[in-house]
Order: structure tokens, then C-alpha cells, then sequence
């Protein structure tokens, strides 16, 4: 058992401006101490967020910056004070490395929602130095916000659990719609929405997805078993859908309008906005008022939620549906990202690629 108090190098591949393009870049660790954990990664998914966060579509990216917040690895050594993780143990790395935990969010285990969490790339930890993502060969992270990955998975499948796993699992959690019987919506097929047809179908949903074209139904129905498909723009089908559903994932990452899927929802329904949308959303207010409706948003979820959603698919044998890719090919990834041409989340398979070219 190490005590982690020297300072390590590693390479991973980091934007240096917004034009969002990745290269080789060998960095500092983080000063270490003895509740952290030094992890080889293994792998890291590949979230929109990581290409709003390249090119600086939110306005306060900060560069170099290596990104990934998806990252399963290897324990290699851990500090004096840590309990939770031996060394070999294989771990995951979400969103946040650090909060400040004092705020009632953290101590109601709710730090994703702490006003001084540190995020897990595009930050700057307590020692005043930037954190950097997964798209690395290692890294270190306070034992607080390490996962154990539950024996049984696949390392690559986990991966997009951290983010787009817990994004769903979460919202279901907080407002009480894990149990069976109810009528959910997912507003969007993507990494999000494609977790979220499994989980909600897992937790006994009747599950519709909401597309804006029918190119995804075969999918949607056959290979992740949602019970209806609605095309947005097909009017008849969504005035046949008015007023059905219990509650509506929105994970679309992009403007859109916000009263067709409002009017889909029961009185009391829930249209809970998942994705970054840096653009002002609009609608009436006789849409919500009329039947009680909420909107409301969720931002990933706690670190107890992850342990327990991890927990979940393995008990209910639930994967992602991923492309595995190595990190000279990440530029294509995101473009095809971008594009929404991928069924349905890249992991980049972190230590099966040479970094340094």
C-alpha cells in the first residue's frame, strides 16, 4: 500500500484550442494524498459533453484540456487513509472528482449538485492544479468519488454506465417512478435515451420512445424492447398519445420545443430535461398549469446512486450497447458523434492504444 506522495507524469490526449481537436499531451498528476487512488484506465466512453466541453460550446473550456468523464480502470496503489479499494480492484470515475463536503447537498449525498464540485477534466482541483479526464493512461481520484465495478462486467460496457446510465437512473430514483406499471417516455435514442429504454424496461415500464424520424425504430423495438414508437412530427400519432404518460426522459442535447411532449403527459406528468442545451427553452404556461405538469431537470446522479445503479444492471444483466474504438480514431468518433452515427455510445479503449503518437 502506497502513500502516493510523489508527483507522476502521464500522456493522454488533450484540446489545446476550440477547434476540439485531440492530440498527444504528457502532463502532471495531481498532488496525491492518502485517501486518493492512482488508477490505470482502461477505458473511457465518449459523451456529447466531451465535444461541447472540446469547442468550447459553453463558453468556459480552459486548455490543454484532456477530456473523458466515462473512465473505468485498474487500482494500481492506494493512499495510507483508504479503505474502500485494494490495489487490482477494477473502479470507475464519473463527472466530479471533489465537492466541498459541507453544503446541504453533500451531506445529504447529493454532490452532484454541490456549487463547489470539481468536475472531473476542465476544472481545478484543491491544489490549484487542472484536472484532466480519461482520455489518459492513468489518473488519480479521491476514494470518495471511486466506484467499485461490481465483479462480472465488462470494463467497456461499464463505462457509459457512469454518465448515461446514472443520468436515467437517477430522475427514476429521486421522484419515486421505480416502480412497475408506469408509463414512461424517452425523448431521444442516443447514449442517454438508449440506457434509458433498458433501465425503465427493466424497472417494469411500458416504455415509448420519442424520435424525430422513424429511422430508429426497428431498433428502438427489437434490440432494446420498447413497447411503442411516436414520431414527433407525425401529428395523429402524438394527438393519440396526449395525456398517456407518467413521466418523459428528455435527453436530446440540442434546442427543441418543449409543448408536443408536454401534452403527452398525465396530469401530474414529469418531463425531466437530461441533456446540455445552451439555448433558452419556451413554452405556454397553460401546459403545464392545466394538468399540473412539471418540468423539471436531474444532473447525473450522487455516488451512492452510481453504486446502486451498478448494482441494478448487474442484477438485471443490463449492458450498453457501445462501439469500442482506440484513441487515433477518436476524431472520427466525435464527428460520427455529432451526427448521431453510432449504436450507441464509443468507448475508446484507453489501454489498448499507443498515446503518445
Amino acid at each position: 500500500m502506497g502513500t502516493l506522495e510523489t508527483e507522476r507524469t502521464t500522456t493522454g490526449w488533450a484540446a489545446r484550442d476550440p477547434s476540439g481537436i485531440l492530440s498527444p499531451y504528457t502532463y502532471r498528476l495531481r498532488k496525491t494524498g492518502p485517501d486518493d487512488v492512482f488508477i490505470k484506465v482502461i477505458c473511457c466512453g465518449i459523451c456529447h459533453t466531451d465535444i461541447h466541453q472540446t469547442k468550447n460550446d459553453l463558453g468556459m473550456s480552459n486548455y490543454p484540456m484532456v477530456p473523458g468523464h466515462e473512465v473505468v480502470g485498474e487500482v494500481v496503489e492506494v493512499g495510507s487513509d483508504v479503505t474502500k479499494f485494494t490495489v487490482g480492484d477494477i473502479v470507475g470515475v464519473g463527472c466530479i472528482v471533489g465537492s466541498c463536503r459541507n453544503c446541504r447537498p453533500c451531506s445529504t449525498d447529493n454532490e452532484q449538485y454541490c456549487s463547489k464540485k470539481i468536475w472531473s477534466y476542465n476544472d481545478v482541483y484543491t491544489d490549484g492544479q487542472p484536472t484532466q479526464g480519461g482520455f489518459a493512461g492513468s489518473m488519480v481520484a479521491d476514494q470518495k468519488f471511486v466506484v467499485k465495478i461490481p465483479d462480472g462486467m465488462a470494463p467497456e460496457q461499464v463505462a457509459p454506465l457512469l454518465c448515461a446510465g446514472v443520468t436515467v437512473y437517477s430522475p427514476l430514483n429521486h421522484f419515486g417512478l421505480m416502480g412497475s406499471g408506469l408509463r414512461g417516455g424517452i425523448l431521444g435514442l442516443g447514449g442517454v435515451g438508449h440506457m434509458g429504454v433498458k433501465i425503465a424496461k427493466a424497472m417494469g415500464h411500458h416504455v415509448t420512445v420519442i424520435s424525430s424520424s422513424d429511422k430508429k425504430k426497428v431498433e428502438a423495438m427489437e434490440h432494446l424492447g420498447a413497447d411503442e414508437y411516436l414520431v414527433s412530427s407525425d401529428t395523429e400519432g402524438m394527438q393519440k398519445a396526449a395525456d398517456s404518460l407518467d413521466y418523459i426522459i428528455d435527453t436530446v442535447p440540442a434546442f427543441h420545443p418543449l409543448e408536443p411532449y408536454l401534452s403527452l403527459l398525465k396530469v401530474d406528468g414529469k418531463l425531466i430535461l437530461t441533456g446540455v442545451i445552451n439555448t433558452p427553452l419556451q413554452f405556454v404556461s397553460p401546459m403545464v398549469m392545466l394538468g399540473r405538469k412539471s418540468i423539471t431537470g436531474s444532473f447525473i446522479g450522487s455516488m451512492k446512486e452510481i453504486e446502486k445503479m451498478l448494482k441494478f444492471c448487474k442484477d438485471k444483466d443490463l449492458t450498453s450497447m457501445i462501439e469500442v474504438v482506440k484513441m487515433d480514431y477518436v476524431h472520427t468518433a466525435m464527428e460520427r458523434l455529432e451526427k448521431n452515427d453510432v449504436r450507441y455510445r464509443f468507448v475508446v479503449d484507453v489501454a489498448g492504444s499507443k498515446l503518445d503518437q
